[in-house]
């Protein structure tokens, strides 16, 4: 398991594209018949890329998490960014099909991936962060996730927001997790940009125009910089910074979060007259 510490809201301010990207980008998480996993500091949150190409991939814990299994102390949320394949948890068995979710409960033993098609498998996405409380494991397919239009083609940021793991819907400890998908012809995603300091976000950029890529923006509000992200890659948002990106063209991205406070709203606006 690689671990990636982030820099403060004052060293990043100091740091070349090259140290940006170390500290904030996750690139080559989905290896065809591997499972990659990476433990960060923000918020102690995991990520992984499980693309099962022969025998099924298993979940296990480690010496970084100080646990027998995975899921002793942790819960997390599983996106299938690639084709249909089937999460077993336990014995019971689920099937995702693309853009399904699983919510898997802290205490989970046995967890194990498998693509139908070895051909075309399955590319599951994984967001952990420590959990003090259990919830059922539970399928979220994309039918019954919440969606909710947002934005404006006149602002260039006209998006749906696909919600599965939330309050009211998917309990769970601390974790909130869904994608949103630009419109076409709309290029910002979280425009005005705005930041939570009572949580920390995830996010993995997928099906990007060919050859195209997302500007990614973060720092704090006077002092932001970016990062030029690829199909399929990972960005780590302290709770200091902001969030936001504009691609080539449209796109999607899956969010997850942790903290103090799962309600969606909950956000602090930047104020443009002071964005630099």
């Amino acid at each position: 398991m690689k671990t990636i510490q982030t820099a403060d809201s004052q060293a990043y301010r100091r740091m070349t594209t090259a140290e940006l990207r170390e500290r904030f980008l996750v690139g080559d998480l989905f290896q065809p018949g591997r499972l990659e996993l990476v433990y960060t500091d923000v918020d102690r949150a995991v990520v992984g890329g499980i693309v099962p190409t022969g025998a099924p991939l298993t979940l296990e814990g480690g010496r970084e998490m100080a646990c027998e299994f995975f899921c002793e102390r942790r819960e997390a949320g599983i996106i299938n960014l690639g084709a249909a394949g089937t999460v077993t948890v336990d014995g019971t068995a689920y099937a995702l099909a693309p853009r399904e979710c699983l919510y898997l409960g802290r205490g989970s033993r046995a967890v194990s991936f498998a693509s139908a098609e070895a051909a075309t498998p399955a590319q599951f996405y994984l967001v952990s962060y420590p959990a003090h409380a259990a919830f059922p494991t539970t399928h979220i397919p994309f039918a019954q996730a919440n969606h909710v239009e947002l934005g404006a083609t006149k602002d260039a940021n006209r998006r749906t927001i696909h919600q599965f793991i939330l309050p009211g819907r998917v309990p769970s400890c601390q974790l909130v997790m869904g994608f949103t998908e630009l419109h076409e012809g709309n290029v910002w995603n979280t425009f005005p940009p705005h930041t939570h300091d009572r949580r920390t976000e995830v996010y993995c950029y997928f099906d990007l125009p060919a050859n195209g890529c997302v500007l990614h923006l973060l720092g704090t509000p006077d002092e932001t910089r970016h990062v030029v992200v690829r199909e399929k890659q990972v960005v780590l948002s302290p709770p200091w910074s902001i969030h936001s990106g504009v691609g080539a063209g449209a796109y999607r991205f899956v969010w997850a979060m942790g903290g103090e406070n799962q309600v969606f709203g909950d956000m602090d606006a930047v104020d443009l007259t002071k964005f630099k």
